[in-house]
């Protein structure tokens, strides 16, 4: 369970202050996948990162019970001097789970060849991403937040992605941030819009798709993307 209580978050600039998520009180059932919409600046990434606990809420807290990942695809953490295979083993260490067996599980997942053994400096950016959603994928959390993950490398590795993605949420919940309305309602149990600070929660995605694309002036047609 998530429960966020009263939580706002603002940003300075510019000598004004940007309230992106104002007064946001909800609670969010355990192993209940939930997906966030809204215009880009809405706050989907900064809601990600406050439930990660990588960024504060300027008031107001969120409550959690079980294991909350990092927004999955994200490799800010890994330390660039370092090998693939290194990081693996420090996150594993960090987390309390079998070093080998995660980095096994990276390793074969992620198919990045000789550079799992090379420093992380050399990697591209979609390198990177694989790996960090490699390493998601090989711990099991309780509640996994996901920024368009599923868009990393060619198209066998995101089918394969999206396949381990789904074996994952039979036992766990998610936040899920992507512009695929196709997968959105694959993934989705419900739908939550943000706009202007505020949020539209749907128990029914497709009506949370549809005030979406709504906000966006785009015709709800199957297969839109």
């Amino acid at each position: 369970m998530i429960e966020f209580r009263n939580v706002t978050k603002e940003f300075a600039r510019a000598g004004f202050r940007n309230r992106v998520i104002d007064d946001l009180s909800l609670t969010v059932p355990s192993q209940l996948s939930v997906a966030l919409l809204g215009r880009n600046g809405a706050g989907k990434s900064t809601l990600l990162k406050m439930i990660a606990g990588t960024l504060e809420p300027t008031s107001g807290e969120i409550l959690s019970t079980g294991s909350i990942s990092w927004p999955v695809g994200f490799a800010g953490s890994f330390h660039p001097d370092l090998t693939g295979s290194q990081n693996v083993r420090f996150v594993a260490r960090i987390y309390g789970v079998d070093t080998e067996e995660l980095s096994d599980f990276v390793e074969e997942f992620c198919e990045l060849g000789a550079s799992y053994r090379q420093p992380l400096r050399g990697y591209s950016s979609g390198m990177k991403a694989r790996l960090s959603f490699g390493v998601s994928m090989g711990i099991g959390f309780d509640t996994y937040l996901v920024d368009e993950v599923t868009a990393v490398g060619d198209a066998a590795f995101r089918k394969k992605s999206s396949a381990m993605f789904r074996r994952r949420m039979e036992q766990a919940g998610s936040f899920v941030v992507s512009h695929n309305m196709p997968q959105i309602r694959e993934l989705c149990d419900i739908g939550i819009v943000l706009e202007h600070g505020k949020i539209t929660v749907y128990e029914d995605v497709d009506e949370a798709i549809d005030h979406h694309l709504r906000n966006l002036n785009i015709p709800n047609m199957v297969g839109n993307s």
